[in-house]
């Protein structure tokens, strides 16, 4: 089991990599999904042989109440339902985490149940917020889970410019799901989880 890291330059080191991320130029972007809610686009990930996908839609809603919903925190299990369980093991301030987490099985179980280990990081960006984790290799494993790995992943939540009351959500992901699995059926999950994850997140901002 590996020792936790230093909180401040990780958050650092990761914060600066969403940044790199959000900069990407449109043309180095492939479309993979299209639904009313988002778009979600996909290129060769730098971390690893899958991919990174960024994802976009706009919220009707304001930018820290959709953060709340999607970080580490009471929200996140209520609505997201790919998330099973989750438990903070650490809290290093209140920006700041690392939590264990499992997900369901997908595509009728191909997929099995995964487990993570993210750490988490919540901060200012622009007029909005950015939350952001990296997983972390990091307590024992559980019986029938699999351990996936998320490479640098964050949401950035911006007010939209003509109507604040709006915001702008962009996501990017890159999870490495591990296990002997078909690239195919990581592909076809991912794109469809990214686009219910927008629409899941709607619903429950309107309770």
């Amino acid at each position: 089991m590996d020792l936790l890291p230093d909180p401040a330059p990780l958050a650092t080191r990761l914060e600066n990599t969403l940044v790199r991320y959000h900069s990407i130029a449109d043309g180095e972007w492939r479309i993979a999904r299209k639904t009313k809610d988002a778009t979600v686009w996909r290129k060769p990930s730098e971390e690893f042989s899958g991919y990174l996908y960024k994802a976009q839609g706009v919220v009707e809603d304001v930018t820290n109440r959709i953060v709340d919903h999607i970080r580490p925190g009471p929200y996140r299990l209520d609505w997201d339902s790919l998330m099973t369980t989750m438990d903070i093991m650490e809290t290093f301030e209140e920006t700041c985490c690392v939590m264990r987490y499992t997900t369901a099985g997908q595509l009728w179980n191909i997929i099995a149940p995964r487990e993570f280990v993210d750490f988490s990081y919540t901060t200012t960006y622009e007029d909005g917020l950015l939350t952001c984790g990296i997983s972390l290799d990091y307590g024992e494993v559980r019986p029938n889970f699999v351990r996936g790995f998320n490479h640098p992943c964050g949401w950035f939540c911006v007010p939209l410019k003509d109507n604040p009351s709006h915001s702008v959500l962009t996501g990017y992901i890159q999870t490495e799901l591990r296990g002997m699995l078909p690239q195919s059926a990581v592909d076809t999950a991912m794109a469809s989880t990214l686009a219910n994850f927008y629409s899941d997140l709607k619903k429950a901002l309107k309770t």
